[in-house]
């Protein structure tokens, strides 16, 4: 299984970015995506996830009405457009596919089996 998140970088606060998470190895239209972030000296987190078939998400109180999480099962993939973005936002972003319900992979009740190597997010004037 590999998952591969691209598309960090720099930007201003107030920007936007948009990731992408390339999956293979595994049944991808079954899996809920997840993405999560760690920035220098704090835990990892729980971002935003996108369950199987595009039917539902979840989001972190810290990103709602900013962040978009969404899936192209044709294309085993899934994007996460941040929006309004904040120096807090800094972080590595990592996506993690799992068999199980968004809210207990967001929370890490349930940790994903699978992650990905993760993209660099650097949100600074």
């Amino acid at each position: 299984v590999q998952l591969q998140a691209s598309g960090g970088g720099e930007v201003q606060p107030g920007g936007s970015l948009r990731l992408s998470c390339e999956v293979s190895g595994l049944s991808f239209h079954y899996y809920a995506i997840t993405w999560f972030r760690q920035a220098p000296g704090k835990e990892r987190e729980g971002v935003a996830c996108v369950a199987p078939s595009n039917v539902g998400a979840a989001y972190a109180d810290s990103v709602k009405g900013r962040f978009t999480v969404t899936r192209d099962n044709s294309k085993s993939s899934s994007f996460l457009q941040m929006n309004s973005l904040k120096p807090e936002d800094t972080a590595l972003y990592i996506c993690a596919a799992e068999l199980a319900p968004c809210d207990q992979l967001l929370s890490l009740y349930i940790r994903p089996g699978s992650w990905g190597r993760g993209t660099l997010v650097t949100v600074s004037s």
